[in-house]
C-alpha cells in the first residue's frame, strides 16, 4: 500500500491496546465476521471482533477487491472500530462506537477519469445485533463520519508524466468529505 506506512504507528497503538484490554476481560470472546454488503460488490472481506470488558469490544476488518465486475478497479484497505454495548452483554444488541477506515486504491471511472490514492476516515458507528442462535449474529451497521484524501486525479488520457516531479509521483488532488466511513450487513461467528 503505497501511502499507509504513515499511518501503521497508529494501528499498532491500537491492536496494543485492544489486546491489553482483553487481558482483563473477565469473560472473553472473539468473533469472525464478513460484511455481505461488501461480497455484493465483490469485495472479499474478514473481520475479528475482540469483547474487551462488559460493555465493550474491539473489532478489525480487512477488505479488497480488483477489477469486479469488470470495471478497471484496486481497492484494499481495513477498518479499526470500538463499541460500545449498552445492554451490558457485548456481542448482543444496540451498541454506538468510533470507526476508522483505511484504505488505498485505484480506480479508472467510467473510462475516462482515474483516482489513485489513499484515505482515512473516521466516523461515529451506531448498530445493532440479533442472535440467530448459540453461535451465530446478524449485525445491522452504519458508520458516518469524515474522510481525508490525497490522490492522483487526472483523464485517462492525460500525459502521465506531468504528474512526476524529479522520479516522485506528486498528488494533485487531497481534501475531506463528509462520507458514509462503513455500511454493514454483516453475519459473525462467535468462536468463544
Amino acid at each position: 500500500m503505497k501511502g499507509m506506512h504513515k499511518f501503521l504507528p497508529g494501528l499498532f497503538l491500537l491492536s496494543v491496546l485492544a489486546f491489553a484490554g482483553v487481558q482483563r476481560a473477565g469473560a472473553q470472546q472473539v468473533a469472525v465476521n464478513t460484511n455481505v454488503l461488501l461480497w455484493g460488490a465483490l469485495t472479499p472481506n474478514l473481520g475479528v471482533e475482540l469483547v474487551t470488558g462488559e460493555h465493550s469490544s474491539v473489532g478489525l476488518s480487512f477488505f479488497g477487491h480488483k477489477n469486479p465486475y469488470g470495471l478497471k478497479s484496486r481497492l484494499m484497505g481495513f477498518q479499526p472500530e470500538y463499541r460500545y454495548w449498552f445492554n451490558g452483554r457485548p456481542m448482543t444488541r444496540e451498541y454506538i462506537g468510533v470507526g476508522m477506515l483505511l484504505t488505498t486504491y485505484d480506480i479508472t471511472w467510467k473510462e475516462k477519469n482515474v483516482y489513485d490514492g489513499d484515505a482515512v476516515g473516521l466516523g461515529l458507528t451506531g448498530g445493532y445485533v440479533f442472535s440467530l442462535g448459540r453461535r451465530w449474529n446478524l449485525d445491522l451497521s452504519g458508520s458516518f463520519g469524515l474522510l481525508w484524501f490525497h490522490q492522483k486525479q487526472y483523464y485517462v488520457h492525460d500525459n502521465y508524466d506531468d504528474y512526476f516531479v524529479d522520479e516522485a509521483v506528486k498528488t494533485n488532488a487531497r481534501g475531506y468529505k463528509l462520507f458514509p466511513v462503513k455500511l454493514g450487513v454483516t453475519f459473525s461467528y462467535i468462536i468463544k
